[in-house]
């Protein structure tokens, strides 16, 4: 295959989104749809991904990273097009980073998120470095899209232009073989057609689909690749395009859990933003939202309304439903047959050993639990290394903060706190040792005692209750 530099068209301002964030930035599946185009694009292994700016071009910019692909590590040029005169125009502000030799150029919309690697591979292969290749496919109601023509009786093979919308005759807009915006070029002949675009047409703007019409008049082939695949050129205009690509995105994923043999509830009722690997007999209730990088252990169960970013949950898990799960980047990791929640919280860093309860109203940070260890209600473990079989009571928390340093409490093995008390961290408390309820404890306390740290209960005769004042 001949080598490839990518053009990816991002400088639209977007103005039926009705919103002030640059269109190619609003999000699919948590991610910005110019970042779908771009990793596509890197998959392909190009020599040079240019981004065409325009509106929002600090903003766009700004947005994408350096990016990484099969452990080499790139960069995206940016070339700004100011003012906006068309496609053509855009693709011309590319030229000084593209090189003048047998290489194909590739031109992408930032726009249009779901074309898949092996459609655009197989595009540039029926380029080949030496015709003009354009993605195409027949919708039943072609409005708005540049046309094909092709010639011979009954539509011929060989394309000979491409009629943009409004400047189609009646007969041209009964075409239903549309151009999708996608091609691929001989980047030295590119340069020399781009060169020769004019702006006489309805909307006074230099179309790049114009160099169609240049190819032929050169003698050099031009091919359709034809999908059937509408979502892979659907483009987004507004926020109600977004939705519908949004849930054809959703189903998707769905459809490839379940062919793994993941068991979803409802496939209409999963959101995956990140990557999700599953093993055998998982099953996912509905209203889950995954993000990040997720794994899911042989025989996980997620319950309804979870969200869970950035985690790996070991085999035989049960995770009840409105569980709220985030590792960030420290990510959190659970042990096997562990149970969380419902209503629980595991924030970045937590650590779960095997068989570890966490139920409702409990929240865990940057904390490890030991084997068997329990924390059932109402309580909060920060900053926290906790033993095996430990029983945390309700209402107790570790106050691991200082209003400046984060400090860390060590629990040993067989501890039982009690309900409603304080660890002052740093604290250690030693194995088997039992903490009363309604304690606060400031200092260490030894192995396999009792410790109580509250005021002795009085009670005060003849007291009453205050009064209001009518």
């Amino acid at each position: 295959m001949a080598e490839v530099d990518v053009v990816i068209m991002a400088a639209g301002k977007g103005t039926r989104m009705k919103s002030k964030l640059p269109k190619v930035l609003h999000t699919l599946a948590g991610r910005a749809l110019l970042a779908h185009v771009v990793d596509t694009a890197s998959s392909l292994l190009p020599r040079n991904v240019v981004v065409i700016t325009g509106h929002g071009a600090t903003e766009v910019e700004a947005a994408l990273p350096g990016y990484i692909c099969d452990g080499a590590e790139f960069s995206v040029n940016f070339a700004r097009q100011e003012p906006q005169l068309g496609t053509g125009h855009a693709v011309q502000q590319a030229l000084p980073f593209l090189p003048d030799d047998a290489g194909v150029v590739l031109v992408l919309s930032g726009d249009v998120p779901l074309t898949q690697v092996d459609t655009l591979r197989q595009l540039v292969a029926a380029s080949g470095g030496d015709k003009l290749a354009l993605l195409t496919l027949e919708l039943p109601n072609p409005t708005g899209y540049g046309r094909i023509e092709r010639n011979g009786e009954g539509g011929g093979d060989a394309v000979q232009a491409i009629v943009e919308h409004k400047d189609a005759t009646e007969a041209q807009r009964a075409i239903r073989e549309i151009y999708s915006g996608i091609m691929a070029a001989p980047a030295a002949r590119l340069r020399t057609w781009l060169a020769r675009l004019d702006n006489k047409n309805a909307q006074s703007e230099y179309y790049l689909t114009d160099i169609v019409k240049m190819a032929v008049a050169d003698g050099v082939p031009v091919v359709a690749h034809k999908i059937t695949d509408e979502v892979q050129v659907a483009g987004v205009n507004s926020p109600v395009q977004l939705a519908e690509l949004e849930r054809a995105y959703q189903r998707q994923q769905a459809v490839a859990l379940m062919e793994q043999g993941v068991r979803l509830a409802d496939p209409a009722r999963l959101d995956l933003r990140g990557s999700l690997v599953c093993g055998q007999d998982v099953s996912i209730d509905v209203n889950c939202v995954f993000e990040g990088t997720v794994t899911l252990g042989e025989g996980v169960k997620i319950g309804a309304n979870c969200v869970i970013a950035n985690a790996t949950i070991a085999a035989g898990v049960v995770v009840h439903p409105f569980t709220h799960i985030d590792g960030e980047k420290a990510g959190v990791t659970v042990g096997a047959d562990a149970r969380i929640g419902p209503f629980a919280r595991l924030r970045p860093g937590a650590r779960l050993g095997t068989d570890v309860h966490i139920g409702n109203f409990v929240e865990v940070k940057n904390s490890t639990l030991g084997a068997g260890a329990k924390a059932n209600h109402l309580a909060y473990l920060g900053d926290a290394t906790v033993g095996a079989r430990v029983n945390f009571g309700a209402g107790s928390i570790t106050a691991n903060y200082d209003g400046v340093n984060k400090h860390r409490t060590v629990i040993g093995d067989d501890v039982h706190v009690g309900s409603n008390c304080v660890l002052v961290a740093p604290i250690t408390l030693g194995a088997g040792g039992t903490v009363g309820g309604g304690s606060t404890l400031t200092k260490d306390a030894p192995e396999g005692v009792l410790s109580v740290a509250r005021g002795r209960q009085v009670a005060i005769a003849n007291w009453k209750r205050p009064v209001k004042k009518v």
